[in-house]
């Protein structure tokens, strides 16, 4: 609603949402009874006024340009599921910004560079692998490598990375005992297994310190490389 000018009927937003119109009508007055300013009726739409609903966001202009250029990026490098949240949550930010932050928000400093990248086309939804990853599942994954060849692994997803030209899955791969990353459009099939006996927050707290000793070690045979040269 908040992204909206004009009325939107319940019929639409169940749609949006993917749930039943009886629970948009259930969720509006339980909204309103919570001072939510709604205003409109069954058949005709509604419209969220102007108000106090939810207080000013706090903050200064160099946080405000930091968020949206995050929102940006992420309009350039996400998924569907990813720009249509970034489409929201600029919508909900703006809309409880003050009026001198509003009009920062709206002629922002700073910008992202131009879009221009195609990514490869997954065979296997985010959405898959993202629920895997909430609910600490393993996945069983058929997977071909750059050179096309084929392997199959059981792999414990971690956190999905949005690079410039790919997407990759970091995952523990339970046949190198160790973390490994997977280009998501080269994952032929994933299958959900049972859950995997670790917790998420080990997970990934074990794997960002592997990535820090990974560009360590990179950066030491560099520095070595150069020393011997001299």
């Amino acid at each position: 609603m908040r992204r909206r000018r004009q009325p939107v009927t319940a019929a639409t937003l169940a749609q949006e949402l993917e749930v039943s119109e009886r629970t948009i009508y259930r969720d509006l007055s339980a909204l309103v009874a919570q001072g939510a300013p709604i205003q409109g009726e069954a058949g005709i739409g509604y419209v969220l006024r102007p108000g106090f609903f939810l207080p000013p966001l706090m903050l200064t202009e160099d946080e405000t340009e930091a968020v949206l250029l995050g929102l940006w990026y992420v309009d350039q490098r996400g998924d569907d599921i990813l720009n249509k949240a970034a489409e929201n949550a600029r919508a909900k930010i703006n809309s409880v910004l003050s009026e001198h932050m509003q009009a920062v928000a709206a002629a922002p400093i700073t910008i992202p560079g131009p879009d221009g990248k195609q990514f490869p086309e997954n065979k296997v939804s985010l959405g898959l692998l993202r629920s895997a990853i909430r609910m600490r599942n393993r996945l069983s994954i058929e997977y071909v490598d750059q050179a096309g060849q084929h392997s199959r692994r059981v792999v414990w997803p971690v956190q999905i990375g949005f690079m410039d030209d790919a997407r990759v899955l970091a995952c523990w791969c339970e046949l190198r005992d160790a973390f490994r990353f997977f280009r998501t459009d080269r994952i032929l099939v994933a299958e959900l297994g049972e859950p995997y006996p670790a917790r998420r927050a080990d997970l990934v707290r074990n794997f960002q310190a592997s990535m820090r000793e990974r560009v360590s070690s990179a950066s030491s045979v560099t520095t070595g490389g150069k020393d011997r040269q001299s």
